[in-house]
């Protein structure tokens, strides 16, 4: 399946992830500053989840390759999503996830959710797990995403995530009856 112009990561993800025929999806960028050699790990941590649990694996790219210029700002994206919406992910901006299908269509779907997943994940009272992975050079293509359209766009949707997660309810499977 491919579109026929750019409709953006969150929709490209979103159709491979309606596309998708297994139980879990693992999503990573294509520039090639992922390793596909840590997805391994991020099964193991996966199997060990109880069946129907909602539940994400992300990527922590603790060593990154990137300039300190863009370090320093996804750090300070990163402290300030942490502050207001908790969802315990020192990196949302990597691009190695690993998300139940079935979780993944249970969420809210919006332009750039993809930067937001572990939240959104929790929001459904599901687990968030960090695990350190390898970050590479970027092997092709340049970032699409600059200060400033990160910026505007970015607070945009924090304030949207943190009303869907004050609009949330969901209940236990004990608190539901027939």
């Amino acid at each position: 399946m491919q579109h026929e112009k750019s409709m953006g990561q969150s929709t490209a993800i979103m159709t491979g992830v309606r596309y998708a025929r297994y139980e879990w999806i693992i999503t990573l960028d294509a520039d090639g500053q992922n390793d596909p050699a840590d997805i391994p790990h991020f099964i193991e941590v996966a199997a060990r989840q109880p069946i129907e649990t909602d539940f994400c694996v992300a990527g922590y790219r603790k060593n990154r390759k990137d300039t300190a210029w863009k370090r320093l700002q996804s750090r300070i994206a990163n402290r300030v999503r942490q502050r207001l919406l908790h969802d315990e992910t020192p990196d949302t901006g990597c691009g190695l996830k690993l998300i139940p299908r079935s979780t993944f269509l249970s969420l809210p779907y919006f332009d750039h959710m993809h930067r937001f997943l572990p939240a959104l994940v929790k929001r459904l009272e599901g687990r968030v797990f960090v695990v350190e992975v390898n970050h590479r050079d970027r092997h092709c293509g340049t970032s699409n995403y600059t200060m400033l359209s990160r910026l505007g766009v970015g607070i945009v949707d924090l304030f949207g995530v943190i009303w869907l997660l004050r609009r949330a309810k969901c209940p236990h499977p004990q608190e539901v009856t027939d």
